[in-house]
């Protein structure tokens, strides 16, 4: 069953980021299961907590994470805004063993599944947040974390396309403001496009919850 709750929304009562998505819901579902989750997170898998936990993905989209995760033995929660993108997530991954939740960051209410998790990730996701946006959303994230808990954040770099709600977020900027609510850089380090968009780069970051490590990747 998928949670309907409440959420940060613009006019048009979706979340201000959403823009585009539904309508591009059937290309995206193509360019988003075209790679796969260790291709996307190979630098930081030997982050990933190893033993089953309970991991919460923010933007699911069209749930090839959360499946992988869901595979890894992890008891996953994802949250997807976009209903024709849950839709497709339910379809394609259909076997996988996931909760949905219709909701979005900053807030995430999550009524329905309380609790703290093992790692929360955020891909191509958190550069839809404007200033405050991000602000309230690293809090949030702060307090769902367990200790030693991880946030593993996939920045995209480059041109916006048209008709989405997007902004230039540097690395630099995101540890700043994990360093500001107890979250401390594990890894960093950034990719080219997978899809071959020369324009397009990537910063692949890990915030830890206990601020033990400060190592670049």
């Amino acid at each position: 069953m998928t949670d309907h709750l409440p959420r940060a929304v613009s006019g048009g009562g979706l979340p201000r980021g959403t823009a585009g998505y539904a309508e591009a819901a059937e290309v995206l579902a193509v360019q988003y299961e075209e790679v796969t989750f260790e291709e996307v997170h190979r630098d930081v898998l030997p982050f990933v907590p190893a033993e089953p936990g309970r991991i919460l993905e923010a933007g699911a989209g069209t749930g090839r994470d959360a499946a992988a995760l869901a595979a890894r033995g992890h008891s996953v929660v994802a949250v997807e805004p976009t209903t024709e993108l849950r839709e497709h997530a339910r379809r394609l991954h259909a076997d996988s063993d996931i909760a949905w939740v219709d909701d979005a960051l900053p807030d995430l209410t999550l009524s329905r599944h309380p609790g703290e998790f093992d790692a929360i990730f955020a891909t191509a996701v958190w550069m839809h947040l404007d200033p405050e946006e991000r602000r309230r959303a690293m809090a949030r994230i702060a307090g769902l974390l367990v200790p030693g808990g991880r946030f593993f954040v996939n920045l995209r770099h480059g041109p916006v396309p048209a008709g989405r709600h997007m902004f230039h977020v540097s690395a630099a900027e995101t540890v700043e403001l994990g360093r500001a609510h107890g979250l401390r850089r594990h890894h960093c380090h950034e990719r080219l496009d997978l899809h071959g968009r020369d324009n397009v780069r990537w910063s692949c970051l890990v915030l830890q919850a206990d601020g033990i490590s400060d190592r670049a990747g």
